[in-house]
């Protein structure tokens, strides 16, 4: 029988797999950053550019796909995040509207700025999205300052009510910022950042075929890797070493702190955490046989199903096994914490949930074309002379 819990926990289970995409496809954006490391001359600047600028859509399909999910499946956590803390989604909105920009238009006729000017645009979009995108997931963990008034959302009466308010962190009101004010929050964004320079180059290793872009990828790739595993492994044994944020299953809107939370959701969901386990190793293996192996070049899969696999374990630690996957917390502001949100109190309807599952299963369907699609882009690897064809599709 398909319950109502049933439903929220299968809703957590998609919508964490699309956050997990994401995580995979900001490659992108460690693209971007590497425009003008890698790429030396004005011919070199093109082979990356156009090496993603054939897969930056799927970036952000994915990213909108992820908060049409939230919307859909936990509306009160859009409310509330999306609502309050839109300073930080307002930058990354701003990220990867630069991103777009840069991209259909850096070799446009007519373009009074120069190729130059856009690639430095896609650098920031580079540089700034990985962290705040980062440090808004780590406050899944680490908690933000919100409060909920859930009476208000019953009432009918027609009456203006606010149901979600942002609160004011040390007297100043930033709307989401002060996430990069908590240390852990950065370092998270860190370590996004650097795993998306990392998946970049084994991207390039993979996708250009390029003597030159290939040995520059493989030597930048040593340092790239070392520093995120660095970053993660300090940011994942903080993870599973602190106190983590419980609901009552018996009432959902009753939160309260538990030590080791997060270590304990991986003991106790046995399968989680052998996905954890799978992804990992995969990622060190795809990172690995590239640097070790001479003529490589398939490390962006081995990495990349290692991401996703990673990450779908992250988000499902942060959201099942009664815990509250946006706690209302802060240090300052302990008594807020019953403000929390889970996916007990913050779903849509029975109705909703059933409703939209039966259209998550045109999933498979969607997946298969996307992965047509990239077979279809990377049918040919990226080469020197391809961008000298004048009648070519060039970024």
């Amino acid at each position: 029988m398909i319950t109502y819990e049933l439903l929220q926990q299968y809703w957590w289970l998609l919508v964490s797999l699309l956050g997990a995409l994401v995580v995979f496809l900001m490659f992108v954006q460690g693209a971007n950053t590497q425009i003008f490391s890698l790429g030396r001359t004005e011919e070199e600047r093109a082979l990356i550019v156009n090496s993603t600028g054939r897969k930056w859509e799927f970036t952000f399909t994915t990213l909108v796909v992820f908060g049409g999910g939230f919307f859909a499946s936990f509306p009160l956590f859009y409310s509330t995040s999306f609502g309050g803390a839109y300073w930080v989604w307002m930058l990354i909105l701003f990220c990867f509207i630069i991103q777009a920009v840069s991209y259909e238009y850096q070799n446009k006729n007519g373009n009074v700025l120069g190729s130059r000017t856009y690639q430095t645009f896609l650098f920031i979009n580079g540089l700034l999205a990985p962290i705040l995108l980062g440090a808004a997931v780590s406050t899944f963990f680490t908690g933000s300052t919100f409060q909920v008034n859930k009476e208000a959302i019953a009432d009918l009466s027609g009456a203006s009510q606010v149901i979600s308010e942002w609160l004011p962190y040390k007297g100043l009101q930033l709307h989401g910022l002060e996430a990069v004010l908590n240390v852990w929050n950065v370092i998270f964004g860190l370590a996004i950042f650097f795993l998306s320079r990392t998946t970049a180059l084994l991207f390039f290793i993979n996708n250009i075929d390029d003597e030159t872009i290939s040995r520059r990828s493989r030597a930048a790739l040593a340092w790239n890797a070392a520093a995120f595993l660095l970053l993660f492994l300090g940011y994942l044994f903080f993870l599973l070493t602190k106190q983590g944020f419980a609901y009552d299953p018996a009432n959902p809107d009753v939160t309260f702190l538990v030590p080791y939370k997060y270590w304990l959701n991986l003991v106790e969901m046995p399968a989680v955490l052998a996905i954890f386990v799978l992804g990992v190793v995969l990622v060190l293996a795809g990172i690995l046989l590239t640097l070790l192996k001479e003529g490589f070049r398939k490390g962006i899969w081995y990495e990349g199903i290692g991401v996703v696999l990673t990450a779908l374990a992250l988000f499902l630690i942060a959201g099942w096994n009664n815990t509250s996957y946006y706690p209302a917390y802060s240090p300052e502001m302990p008594e807020i914490i019953n403000n929390s949100l889970n996916i007990r109190n913050s779903s849509s309807s029975p109705f909703t949930l059933k409703t939209m599952s039966f259209v998550s299963l045109l999933i498979p369907f969607v997946l298969a074309y996307i992965i047509y699609a990239w077979r279809a882009l990377d049918l040919h690897k990226i080469t020197r002379k391809e961008m000298e064809d004048p009648h070519g599709h060039n970024y």
